[in-house]
C-alpha cells in the first residue's frame, strides 16, 4: 500500500546534528562519497508520512484511521517547534553553518518546508476525502453551521450562550488596541467588523477556547452522531460579540512558536529555578509557522504575517479544518466496532505464580528476565519490582533514574512510599525532559517532601538512560537488583510503545549501576564500566570498536554479522563504521523507526546494509544491538539493549547506558526478537539507495504483520497486566 507522497530529494541536516563529516578511507584506500549521507530533516518527516500511510489503510479500523491523523499533526507541530524553530534561531544569530551537501541554512529551511507543507496537504485531503466521509458513513458526522437545519441549531445557541460566551474575548486591533499575543498551537479567529456609522473596518482577533471541547456534539438520531467543530459555533454567533458592528468576515488561523527551551546552566541558580523561568519564555517565542484556511482573505493573511514578523515562506495554507490533532476526540467515542480490539498484557512468565503475584527478587535469584512491552505486563513487572523493593523491610536502598513518567505515576508513589519507609530513596529527575518539564517539576518537588534524595543530573547534559538499582540484605549480606530498559518508567506508554527491560540480579550489573549512580549523584569521573556503555564517553567508541572487531572478521574469511534495532541512526562515525563493514563483507540488517542518515544498498559501499522500518499499531522504541554471528562455535556473539540511539545528542549530550545481556535464555529472545523483524515476510517499508521507501512485500502479496502475530503468542498464554 503506498501514498501519493514521494520523498524529497535528499536535503541537509540542521546545524544541531550538522558536524561536517571527514571523509574516510575505505579498505582499499579510495574515499567514501560525500554525499553517503541522508538528510536528517527530511528523514524525520519521511518517517511522518509513514504513520500518515497507516491513516490511509482502507481496510484498517476507522477510528484507528482517524487516530493516526491526529498523530501525524502533532508530530508535525512538534517538527515545526523544535527542529524548524531551531534552524530558524541559528540562522537569525548568523550561525551559517553548512551541512554536508552544501546547502545553507536559508536552503535547508526550504527544503524542510517545502515537503512539510507538501505532507501537510496529504494530510488534510486525506481526512477530507477519505475518512471524513467514511465516518460519516458509520453514523459519525462532522458538520459545518450551514449544514445545520434549524431544529438542531436551537439547543445549540442556549449551548454557546452557556458554555462558550462567557469564556471569550474579543481583542481588536486599531490605534488603541496593538495586535495582541498569540499563544502557540491555539486556534483563533481572524475577524472583520464594519463600522455602519463611520464605514470603517476594523480586525479583531477571537481565540478558541482550548478548555471546551473541540468539536460540540449536536446530538443522536437514529444511532447518527453528528458533530459541529467548536470554531464553526464561534463563528455563527460573533455578532454577539460585536453589537453594533457588522461582522463581515471571518477566518481560521493557527501560530506555531519556537517551544524548545535552552537553560543556562552556568550560572550559580538553582537548575529548577533557571527551568521554570526558561518556560515561562517558551510562551512568548518567536512565531515559526502560520496554519490559515484555504479561504482567507489575502488582506488579512497580509496583516497576520506583518503582525507576526514571519515571511510568506512561514504560511501553510490547509484545505478543511485545522489542527486536526483534535480528532483524539473522536477516537474516543464508544464505537469498539471502529477501533482495533483491545489488546491486554499477559504477566511474564518467569513472573507468574498461578492467580497470586510472584516474589520478583525470588525469581530473578534464579536467572535474568526480559520483559518486552506492552506484550508483557509493565505493571506487573518492571512497576512490581519497584513496587515490591518500597515495601520489603529487607530493601535498604532504591536508586532510580525518572526521564518522563506519567500524570498519575505508581511509581513515583512506590518510591514516596519507600522513603517514608525509612528507605534511602535517590531519584535522578530529568526536569528538562521536552514538553515534560512541569510534570517533572512537580514529581521532583513531591518526591523531595517525601524524604527522597533529588537530583537533577550532570551540568550540560540530560540524563536520558532508564536505570533502577535496589540494594536488599540478604542472610547478612547485600545483595543488588536492577533493570534497565530502553523505554520510560511510565505505566500508560508502556501499553503503546514497543520496548525492551532487562532485570537481573547479576553482581557485575549491580556494581556497574552503582559505579554509574556514584557518577550521577556525585563527583566520580568513571567512563569504564564491566558490562555498560555509558554515554557521553563510551557508547560511540563502544560500538565502533565492535562494529570494527566485525568487520576484521570479515576480512578475515570468519563468520561475522552486524544488527541492530533503534529509533534513530544518525551519528555519521557510527554510520562510517558500518560502511567500512559492509566494505569488508559484514551482512548487516537494520531496523530503524524513524530517522535514517545512512544509504543501504550502494554499490561498493553499503551494498550489505539493508535498512527496514515498522510501523504500526504500538511505536517500535527499543533499542537492542548484536555483533557476531548466531551459532558460530568460535565466539559468542555480543548482545546490548539500552537507551541510546545512534545520534549526536544521545551519544554527546546524554547520559545514555546499553548494557550486555550474557544469559543464554535472554540473548535467545533477543535473537527472536530481530528475526521476526527482519523476516522478508514481515510487513515493513524498505529503504532505498536513493533514500526512498518502498513497502514491502509488494501490493497483493501475502505478508506478516509483526506485532499481530505477538499480540496473538501473548493472548494465547493468558493475560495478567
Amino acid at each position: 500500500m503506498s501514498i501519493d507522497v514521494e520523498p524529497a530529494a535528499p536535503a541537509p541536516q540542521t546545524p544541531a546534528e550538522d558536524t561536517p563529516p571527514q571523509v574516510l578511507p575505505g579498505p582499499a584506500g579510495t574515499p567514501l562519497p560525500e554525499d553517503r549521507f541522508l538528510n536528517r530533516e527530511v528523514s524525520w518527516l519521511d518517517f511522518n508520512a509513514r504513520v500518515l500511510a497507516l491513516a490511509h489503510e482502507p481496510g484498517a479500523p476507522l477510528l484507528e484511521r482517524a487516530k493516526f491523523l491526529a498523530i501525524f499533526a502533532s508530530n508535525l507541530d512538534e517538527f515545526f517547534m523544535v527542529r524548524v524553530a531551531g534552524l530558524k534561531r541559528r540562522q537569525s544569530m548568523g550561525l551559517g553553518v553548512r551541512s554536508s551537501d552544501g546547502l545553507g541554512p536559508r536552503q535547508q529551511l526550504a527544503r524542510m518546508t517545502e515537503r512539510a507543507r507538501e505532507l501537510a496537504t496529504v494530510h488534510a485531503r486525506c481526512f477530507l476525502e477519505q475518512v471524513r466521509p467514511a465516518l460519516a458513513e458509520q453514523g459519525i458526522r462532522i458538520v459545518l453551521w450551514r449544514d445545520l437545519p434549524d431544529a438542531q441549531r436551537v439547543p445549540l445557541h442556549d449551548y454557546f450562550r452557556a458554555q462558550v460566551f462567557p469564556v471569550l474575548t474579543p481583542l481588536a486591533v486599531d490605534p488603541a488596541h496593538p495586535f495582541p499575543y498569540i499563544s502557540g498551537l491555539s486556534l483563533n479567529l481572524a475577524v472583520l467588523v464594519r463600522d455602519p456609522a463611520a464605514g470603517t473596518e476594523h480586525f479583531a482577533r477571537v481565540k478558541v477556547p482550548n478548555n471546551v471541547k473541540r468539536f460540540v456534539l449536536v446530538g443522536t438520531v437514529d444511532g447518527e452522531t453528528t458533530y459541529l467543530p467548536l470554531e464553526e459555533l464561534i463563528g455563527a454567533h460573533l455578532q454577539q460579540l460585536f453589537p453594533g458592528l457588522e461582522v463581515t468576515a471571518h477566518h481560521p488561523f493557527r501560530v506555531t512558536r519556537n517551544a524548545d527551551v535552552e537553560v543556562e546552566e552556568d550560572r550559580d541558580e538553582d537548575l529548577l529555578q533557571a527551568l521554570e523561568r526558561e518556560l515561562a519564555r517558551r510562551r512568548f517565542g518567536p512565531a515559526v509557522r502560520l496554519e490559515v484556511g484555504e479561504e482567507m482573505d489575502d488582506h488579512v493573511l497580509d496583516l497576520l504575517v506583518r503582525e507576526l514578523e514571519i515571511t510568506d515562506d512561514d504560511v501553510v495554507r490547509v484545505p478543511g479544518l485545522l489542527d486536526l490533532a483534535s480528532l483524539w476526540q473522536l477516537y474516543e467515542v464508544d464505537r469498539p466496532d471502529l477501533k482495533e480490539e483491545p489488546f491486554v498484557p499477559a504477566t511474564h512468565p518467569r513472573l507468574a505464580e498461578g492467580e497470586k503475584a510472584s516474589d520478583v527478587f525470588a525469581a530473578l535469584r534464579e536467572g535474568d528476565v526480559l520483559v518486552h512491552h506492552p506484550y508483557d505486563s509493565f505493571a506487573t513487572s518492571v512497576q512490581r519490582f519497584i513496587e515490591q523493593a518500597a515495601a520489603d523491610p529487607h530493601v535498604l536502598a532504591i536508586k532510580q533514574t525518572l526521564y518522563r513518567t506519567s500524570g498519575d505515576s505508581p511509581i513515583v508513589d512506590a518510591l514516596i512510599d519507600a522513603a517514608e519507609a525509612g528507605k534511602q530513596v535517590v531519584v535522578l529527575v530529568e526536569i528538562t525532559a521536552r514538553f515534560d518539564e512541569q510534570a517533572n517539576i512537580k514529581w521532583a518537588r513531591a518526591l523531595e517532601k517525601a524524604g527522597c534524595h533529588v537530583v537533577y543530573g550532570l551540568v550540560g547534559l540530560k540524563t536520558h538512560c532508564k536505570t533502577s538499582l535496589v540494594v536488599r540484605q540478604e542472610k547478612g549480606q547485600l545483595r543488588r537488583y536492577a533493570h534497565i530498559g530502553t523505554g520510560n518508567y511510565n505505566p500508560k506508554t508502556a501499553r503503546v510503545y514497543e520496548d525492551l527491560g532487562l532485570l537481573t540480579a547479576d553482581p557485575e550489573v549491580g556494581a556497574d549501576l552503582t559505579d554509574l549512580f556514584n557518577t550521577l549523584t556525585g563527583y566520580s569521573r568513571q567512563t569504564e564500566y564491566r558490562r555498560l556503555m555509558v554515554a557521553p564517553h563510551g557508547v560511540r567508541p563502544g560500538l565502533v570498536r565492535r562494529i570494527e572487531a566485525e568487520a576484521t572478521h570479515a576480512r578475515a574469511g570468519r563468520p561475522s554479522r552486524i544488527r541492530l534495532k533503534a529509533n534513530s541512526i544518525v551519528d555519521e562515525a557510527v554510520i562510517d563504521a558500518l560502511y567500512g563493514a559492509s566494505r569488508a563483507g559484514v551482512p548487516i540488517e537494520l531496523v530503524v523507526r524513524g530517522i535514517c542518515a545512512l544509504r543501504p544498498g550502494v554499490p561498493g559501499l553499503s551494498e550489505t546494509i539493508s535498512v527496514r522500518s515498522i510501523v504500526g499499531r504500538f511505536l517500535e522504541h527499543s533499542r537492542v544491538m548484536v555483533f557476531g554471528p548466531a551459532g558460530d562455535p568460535g565466539r559468542t556473539a555480543e548482545h546490548w539493549l539500552g537507551s541510546a540511539d545512534m545520534m549526536h545528542r544521545n551519544l554527546d549530550r546524554r547520559v545514555e547506558t546499553l548494557v550486555r545481556v550474557k544469559d543464554p535464555v535472554v540473548t535467545g529472545q533477543i535473537d527472536a526478537i530481530l528475526d521476526r523483524a527482519t523476516d522478508p515476510r514481515t510487513r515493513h517499508w524498505e529503504l532505498q539507495p536513493d533514500g526512498c521507501w518502498e513497502q514491502l512485500p509488494a501490493a497483493g502479496e501475502p505478508f506478516r504483520d509483526m506485532q499481530t502475530d505477538l499480540m496473538r503468542r501473548t493472548n494465547e498464554r493468558g493475560t495478567g497486566g
